[in-house]
């Protein structure tokens, strides 16, 4: 059983080389914000907590993060492992999920702030489906409607340049100091994020010892 902690900061593709990782592996991915976003999609009540804490520019509190990472671990359907991202974000989240699960490698994606900036800025959301976009890289057929659905695209809460520049100094001041704690482990491979996805992927896999990534055709 495999359990690896996937580290970056906003717009460094954490989600993208997750889901790489466990495509071929039979690995579960899972993700602290699309769980948060699933929520905010369907009007849960924590969907309103949540976007309420998204419009500020904010993050979301420890206790309710804590409490959604054990409730997606305790469903137990990673039978071969699993591959977490935006978990955790700081020290005590950090603690508290080195205290529950044995972690055998973290990968922490670097990215300069300028090309977070650049790449958050591009990105773009159906509201009506959850199919994301980058204006960038991963453009709609027709401009500013979604391909699946052809919903109007819109711009995430959390995705302006104020609560871009909310989470860049928060990460730097809080998530950083998890890598060191994580070191301590010597769990930690730093990967340069620049290069292109399938780029990416091969740099984990190789820090990780896992087998080459054969991208399909």
């Amino acid at each position: 059983m495999r359990k690896y902690v996937v580290m970056g900061v906003q717009g460094s593709g954490k989600g993208t080389q997750s889901q790489l990782l466990c495509d071929d592996l039979d690995l579960v991915h899972i993700s602290v914000g699309d769980i948060f976003r699933w929520h905010v999609q369907r009007h849960t009540k924590l969907g309103a907590q949540v976007r309420r804490i998204m419009n500020a520019g904010e993050l979301v509190g420890d206790d309710m993060v804590e409490t959604v990472v054990r409730d997606r671990l305790d469903q137990h359907d990673w039978n071969f492992g699993f591959v977490i991202d935006g978990f955790p974000r700081n020290g005590r989240q950090a603690e508290f999920f080195m205290e529950s699960y044995d972690i055998d490698g973290v990968i922490h994606l670097e990215l300069p702030d300028d090309e977070v900036r650049r790449r958050v800025l591009s990105r773009r959301l159906c509201p009506n489906c959850g199919m994301d976009y980058n204006l960038i890289a991963d453009r709609p057929e027709v401009e500013g409607r979604c391909d699946i659905c052809g919903t109007e695209l819109i711009t995430r809460a959390d995705d302006t340049p104020e609560a871009l520049a909310a989470r860049l100094r928060d990460y730097h001041e809080k998530t950083r100091p998890v890598l060191e704690l994580f070191g301590r482990k010597e769990v930690v491979h730093d990967v340069d994020a620049r290069p292109a996805p399938d780029e990416v992927q091969q740099s984990i896999r190789k820090a990780l010892g896992l087998p080459a990534y054969a991208p399909s055709a």
